[in-house]
């Protein structure tokens, strides 16, 4: 049985010698030069006819001289992917520095609308007193709140250390009660009223009195805010007399050329409407002058040509 099977391999490799050596020698002579097939490439040694059935991949055939070579495939370097991120993960940053951005605006407009309802204080508008040596002086204060107050608390100091005036408000329903004071020292606000006053009157003041005060309000309604103002002391031995003689003669100085000024317009204007009336005039004097030559003179469209002509 061995003999048999290894006759028919060798008549078989044999047969497929014979079919390649001639698929070899037919290639040969059409690829020539002067062939027909120039263009075609000779067949690699070892390849099946072009008739024959290609075994398949991995499957070499039996027989030591038939069998094909396996094939070497070289290592596959691909280049690695770059992948992209995908989109929700890309707009994972800009939506948290979008959700950023909206807190930021969101905490600026509160503070925008904090500043605009918060305390403030304020001693007038000019923060400067000048008072006569033992006289009284009225150092101004008052505060404004637009969500109300409750239990307030605004208290005076002299140079920043020494309190002079300390009182108390339980809301606007009520006045201010005392807590404590300087002895030369007067409420005289009001916080009942349309406007929250909180002045005092500092009494037979001396030069020892001049310096800096200061009206401190604490709203614990607004979650304790603070606000403050300064008001400057001034003490003199006397009062001096402004003289007022300079500032009214410029005043009666500008005063009096403005005027001028108004006057030369408006006889400007009068003058311009007389000239302009005198001109029209003339116009119309010489209109009617040139018509009347016209007429005189048996011009067309006068008199003249209006007339009859004699009878005979």
């Amino acid at each position: 049985m061995r003999g048999c099977a290894g006759g028919r391999r060798a008549a078989a490799r044999r047969v497929r010698a014979r079919r390649t050596g001639g698929s070899r020698r037919s290639a040969g002579g059409r690829g020539g030069p002067g062939g027909r097939g120039g263009g075609r490439s000779p067949a690699p040694p070892g390849a099946a006819p072009p008739g024959a059935a290609r075994p398949p991949r991995g499957r070499p055939e039996p027989g030591g001289a038939g069998q094909h070579a396996p094939l070497r495939t070289a290592p596959h370097h691909s280049a690695p992917l770059r992948t992209t991120p995908h989109r929700s993960a890309a707009m994972a940053p800009r939506s948290a520095a979008a959700r950023r951005r909206t807190a930021l605006a969101a905490l600026l407009g509160l503070h925008v609308v904090a500043i605009a309802f918060a305390l403030e204080v304020s001693v007038g508008k000019t923060n400067t007193v000048m008072a006569l040596n033992n006289s009284d002086v009225l150092l101004p204060c008052t505060f404004t709140t637009c969500i109300g107050f409750q239990n307030l608390i605004f208290t005076w100091y002299f140079n920043s250390t020494e309190m002079i005036y300390h009182g108390q408000i339980k809301n606007k329903a009520s006045e201010p009660f005392l807590v404590g004071r300087n002895p030369r020292v007067e409420f005289v606000g009001s916080t009942t009223k349309k406007e929250n006053n909180i002045s005092i009157v500092l009494k037979n003041v001396e030069f020892s009195d001049a310096g800096k005060y200061t009206c401190y309000v604490k709203n614990p309604k607004e979650k304790n805010a603070e606000h403050n103002a300064t008001i400057f002391l001034t003490v003199v031995h006397k009062m001096v007399e402004t003289d007022n003689t300079v500032t009214l003669i410029i005043v009666g100085v500008v005063g009096g050329l403005i005027g001028l000024l108004i006057l030369f317009m408006l006889i400007k204007r009068v003058v311009l409407f007389i000239i302009k009336k005198t001109q029209d005039g003339k116009k119309e004097c010489l209109v009617s002058s040139s018509g009347n030559d016209n007429t005189e003179n048996g011009l067309a469209g006068s008199k003249a040509e209006q007339k009859a002509p004699p009878k005979a």
